[in-house]
């Protein structure tokens, strides 16, 4: 067991699929000689070379194109995003091309393209810094779109993206970059695709994911000051859903609250809330409810604390679903 920041397990991960596959790639801006803005590519230049880990341009369209290209000819490009606000000059080559190559030729091109992009607020940055953009992701078929929320899932999850021949939207909570946790080398975690019972509850359910797992699992400790038994679900997986594992947890406590930082209007939570409903509608005690951010571009960074989901807003919905 080694002790690391969720950044430096992603950097472990990156460096186990670089031993393991030549064909793999990390590409971005300041990813090289910088280690990135956040240092989760420290050192990989250095011990890898700058053919296989490459300083871009500032063109985000031109990382992911050029991804495309190499994913033809048999690469595993990991292209970093910078911050998740400069994604969509890229939205073009990933909407429409990246998502649907595979499937116009009917399989027979494979994207192993993994795109990185922090997300999330909560640490004080300006505009664009600190945006939630997974629903455009999550809206487009042909993605997987995946969060991770601690380091062990970090280490595990990105490796798991590099093998993956679909490509992979990866989301990373950028204001959980220094929290730490023991990760296990080598040791093999949940699918992909499967969402983790992050903390079992009896009373009422909290489906969250990214940077949202740890506010939620402060809530429910909190919560149960009062006698409240409150679960977790940290989903992992954004598209597709793990929809057994929520509808197990729901079942038993009757109760759903969806947390996530971006907007509840049109947010993933609608989506989650909607087939809650339709697979657990005789089962549940209470409406679904969600908890998020406000319709409105996100603020200045002395606002955002305001904006963001925290405990009491999470609690609150707590109280309210045990109203019915």
């Amino acid at each position: 067991m080694t002790t690391l920041t969720l950044a430096k397990a992603l950097n472990e991960g990156l460096r186990a699929a670089m031993d393991a596959d030549s064909k793999v790639l990390v590409m971005g801006e300041d990813v090289g000689k910088l280690g990135g803005v956040f240092r989760v590519t420290d050192g990989l230049q250095k011990d890898f070379g700058e053919d296989r880990v490459i300083d871009t341009p500032l063109a985000e369209s031109g990382i992911i194109g050029t991804a495309i290209g190499l994913a033809l000819r048999g690469y595993r490009p990991v292209c970093e995003i910078q911050f998740d606000g400069f994604v969509f000059p890229a939205a073009d080559q990933i909407i429409t091309q990246l998502a649907k190559m595979p499937l116009r030729s009917l399989g027979k091109l494979k994207l192993p393209v993994v795109v990185r992009i922090p997300c999330g607020g909560g640490i004080g940055a300006v505009e664009h810094h600190s945006e939630s953009p997974e629903s455009y992701f999550t809206h487009t078929a042909g993605l997987r779109v995946v969060a991770c929320s601690n380091p062990v899932d970090a280490y595990t999850m990105i490796q798991d993206a590099v093998r993956c021949d679909d490509p992979v939207v990866f989301f990373e909570p950028k204001r959980r970059y220094w929290d730490k946790a023991d990760v296990e080398f080598g040791a093999p975690g949940l699918p992909l695709d499967r969402a983790r019972v992050a903390r079992e509850g009896d009373d009422v359910t909290l489906v969250a994911y990214g940077p949202m797992v740890k506010t939620c699992l402060e809530a429910a400790a909190a919560a149960e000051e009062d006698g409240r038994s409150v679960g977790v679900i940290d989903l992992r997986s954004l598209n597709p859903l793990d929809m057994p594992v929520v509808r197990e947890a729901v079942d038993r406590t009757g109760r759903c609250v969806v947390v996530h930082e971006a907007p509840v209007f049109s947010g993933l939570g609608g989506e989650i809330a909607a087939r809650v409903t339709e697979q657990c509608f005789y089962r549940l005690e209470a409406p679904v409810l969600r908890v998020g951010g406000f319709s409105t571009p996100y603020p200045p960074s002395r606002l955002e604390d305001h904006y963001l989901p925290d405990l009491d807003r999470i609690l609150e919905a707590v109280d309210r679903v045990f109203g019915y």
